[in-house]
Parts: structure tokens; C-alpha cells; sequence
């Protein structure tokens, strides 16, 4: 069945008994017009460089073992990039930058991601992002974000038995995370948490950090440099495996 408004999107995603339910519920998600418009629309015209491919075109579902104890939270897909493979933070340069990270840490077992059919497997990690389509300018509104959520907070909720870490790439994700945090009942503290590269948080036995977006315009300016990058990580992989997990400066 496919959803079609916000109500559709509580009762679909409540539904979904595990994750390959979710993930097909979420890849025919059409609640959000503006949304569906734009994503279909960037799958007909194409980039010059992708014209003879096909896109997607369509909700992209999280990726990674439904077991992971590490789970990173992005902001939504790119157009030309997992909005053409299906597959998050894969075909553009932030998913170069990232899986490249999680390749160095151990948690991949390749340093690209170019296509869904790649071979790309990650370890103890799961990838999503809390908005599933493409939206104009990198830019969902709130009615949006708030429209997406459940398919999130489902996600992050057959996560929960395993999940100890939440890594949340830009202040969208986490001020995503901290409305996860709310809506399932858990601690919130007043004035909550602001967002910065290494911020941390708790979140009732889930440790939330914080980095920079791997955005292109993060990335090439120096904002965020490789380094940076791999100490998230690593943090990440620490507070996983019990340990202390501080990142760098």
C-alpha cells in the first residue's frame, strides 16, 4: 500500500513488523507533493552526465545490518546522487567523503560508493537519512520533515535493541534526533543541546554526536577535513564497543 498522506505515514510505518517491511514501505511513499514533484521531475530531466541512466526517482530507504549499533543520521537525499541510485549518501561526493570514512574505521568493506549494485557492504552500521526524497535546494520544509518523521522514528525504534550510537551529519539531523528523542517519551534537557562539530549528547543510553554535514560545501572549503571526519567515526566505533569514545581536536 502506498501512503499518501501524513495519517498514511503514522499507519504505514507503525506497521512495518522489520526493516524490509519499512524499506518498502518507505520507497513508495507519496505524502509529500512538493516532494514527489520535484524527485520525479529530476528523474526525467537528468544531470549531462547521467542522461543516459536511470534515477530511481523515488523515497530512499535507510541501508546497513538492521542490527547496527552505530546509526548515521544525514539530511535527505541528493538529487543526482541517491535520488539516481536509490541507495543513501551513494553517486555524489558526500558519500565518497563518508564511505571512505567508514572504509578507514574498519565498517566498510570498500572506500566508494557509486552504485546500489557495487558490492558495498557495511559492519554494524546502518545509514539513513531523516527526510526520503530529494528536495528542492537540499531544503525540506517543516510540514515535510514533520510528514517523514515516522518513517524515522520506526527505523530508529527496530534499531533500539542494538543501536548505542546516533551520529547526526548538520544541525538538521540533529535537531531531527533531539524531535526522535521527544516523540518516543525520552529525556530532553532545557535549553537542549545546540549543534557543533563534536557536540554530544545522551540520549537515555544512546549516545548522540554531533559532525558536520559531508557536504560538498563543507568538504571543499575545509570545514570539514578527512580528519575531522575519521575522529566521528572512530568516536562512534568506540562508544559502540563500550569505550569512552572522545573525539579529537
Amino acid at each position: 500500500m502506498t501512503a499518501r498522506s501524513p495519517a498514511d505515514v503514522v499507519a504505514h510505518a507503525a506497521a512495518a513488523a522489520s526493516m524490509d517491511l519499512l524499506d518498502e514501505a518507505i520507497t513508495s511513499c507519496r505524502a509529500c507533493l512538493r516532494l514527489v514533484r520535484w524527485r520525479e521531475q529530476v528523474a526525467v530531466t537528468r544531470r549531462a552526465a547521467y542522461r543516459h541512466q536511470e534515477y530511481w526517482g523515488r523515497p530512499v530507504p535507510g541501508f546497513g545490518p538492521s542490527d547496527a549499533r552505530i546509526v548515521l543520521l544525514g539530511l535527505a537525499p541528493g538529487a543526482h546522487g541517491a535520488n539516481r541510485t536509490g541507495r543513501v549518501f551513494t553517486g555524489d561526493r558526500s558519500g565518497d567523503w563518508l564511505y571512505a570514512a567508514l572504509f578507514r574505521a574498519g565498517l566498510a568493506n570498500q572506500p566508494t560508493s557509486v552504485s546500489a549494485e557495487d558490492g558495498l557492504v557495511l559492519t554494524d552500521t546502518r545509514v539513513l537519512a531523516a527526510v526520503r526524497c530529494a528536495p528542492p535546494d537540499n531544503a525540506p520544509s517543516t510540514s515535510e520533515r514533520d510528514t517523514c518523521a515516522p518513517w524515522m522514528d520506526r527505523e530508529l525504534a527496530l534499531l533500539a535493541p542494538s543501536m548505542r550510537v546516533l551520529v547526526a551529519f548538520g544541525a538538521f539531523a540533529w535537531t531531527a534526533a533531539w524531535g526522535w528523542q521527544t516523540r518516543r517519551g525520552g529525556t530532553v534537557l532545557r535549553p537542549r543541546p545546540r549543534f557543533a562539530h563534536g557536540a554530544r549528547a545522551d540520549l537515555d543510553g544512546v549516545t548522540l554526536l554531533g559532525s558536520y554535514h559531508v557536504s560538498q560545501q563543507n568538504t571543499s572549503t575545509g570545514r570539514l577535513t578527512e580528519t575531522m571526519l575519521d575522529d566521528v567515526i572512530e568516536a562512534a566505533a568506540s562508544v559502540a564497543a563500550g569505550e569512552a569514545g572522545t573525539m579529537g581536536s
